[in-house]
């Protein structure tokens, strides 16, 4: 998959440099920008291909005139190679995440049984990162895994959307759905959905490579719907996921920040769904809707 690395120099005041950096940031993630790095006189923000808006970069930009006193940004637009993103990620690896006492999420490269056996959650995942997200680190698959946890999935049908690493997927499986069906637009992300459902024993997952079109391919309705995704995406694929979503089935909705909720439950309600929780973990959110 390609990406594009939008270089921005950031000129204002030296003391304020930082906070601008952060506020660009936390901006361009709402534009669809997956990661960030700091340079000395701005920030590199990445993008992929299909993702990327000029217009809404613009958009993004404009109102810091308004914010930081006499700030000006430009940028600079650079097609990237493909690349394993994660490849330093993926050797130095993560420490065991814990969704209070009932799951464990491990680096199945750096742990194994016996030392698994001191970990006392009932539900213990192992995964391996390959150009992927979702290893449960971020704090919103910490909430969606929370969510899937707290439902009752015995025997329903799940569908994880832009499914990362699989994390998600496995979960509703080892918790008692009966099939899963997840899908990807990057190719890597399948594949390591496929690796990591075969690394813990999950046979019930059906891995699809696409964006929500996959869907128009998928037979039947949904108990329950994930979507950890960016919001713009979210925003854009919502009405798909209600014409997939049963009559009493549940969405989980994450990968955004708890200011951007209120458009999402907006739209969301466009489509007959109704907010029952919003979870927060450092201003990122996760909601839950019903019908």
């Amino acid at each position: 998959m390609k990406y594009y690395a939008v270089k921005f120099q950031i000129e204002c005041a030296p003391e304020l440099l930082q906070t601008a950096r952060e506020l660009l940031a936390d901006d361009a993630a709402k534009a669809g920008f997956e990661s960030f790095e700091d340079t000395e006189d701005g920030l590199v923000a990445y993008v992929q291909e299909e993702l990327f808006n000029r217009a809404l970069l613009n958009d993004v930009i404009a109102p810091f005139a308004f914010v930081i006193p006499n700030v000006g940004i430009n940028y600079e637009i650079e097609e990237i190679e493909p690349k394993n993103w994660n490849e330093t990620w993926e050797s130095e690896g993560f420490d065991p995440i814990f969704i209070g006492d009932r799951c464990v999420i491990y680096d199945a490269r750096r742990l194994q049984t016996p030392p698994l056996s001191s970990f006392f959650a009932p539900l213990r995942i192992g995964i391996e990162t390959k150009m992927a997200f979702g290893t449960g680190t971020h704090e919103t698959t910490q909430l969606v895994v929370a969510q899937l946890l707290d439902l009752d999935l015995s025997n329903k049908r799940v569908l994880d959307c832009g499914c990362g690493t699989g994390i998600l997927g496995i979960v509703a499986s080892k918790v008692g759905a009966s099939e899963v069906v997840a899908y990807d637009i990057d190719e890597w992300s399948v594949e390591n959905t496929r690796h990591n459902a075969a690394l813990n024993e999950v046979e019930n997952l059906q891995v699809l490579h696409g964006d929500s079109s996959v869907l128009s391919h998928v037979s039947g309705v949904f108990d329950v719907v994930v979507a950890n995704i960016n919001r713009n995406i979210l925003l854009a694929d919502l009405s798909h996921f209600a014409e997939v979503l049963s009559s009493t089935g549940t969405l989980l909705l994450s990968g955004f920040y708890q200011e951007d909720a209120p458009l999402l439950v907006a739209e969301a309600e466009k489509y007959g769904l109704k907010l029952q929780t919003e979870t927060i973990d450092n201003n990122w959110c996760c909601l839950r809707f019903g019908r």
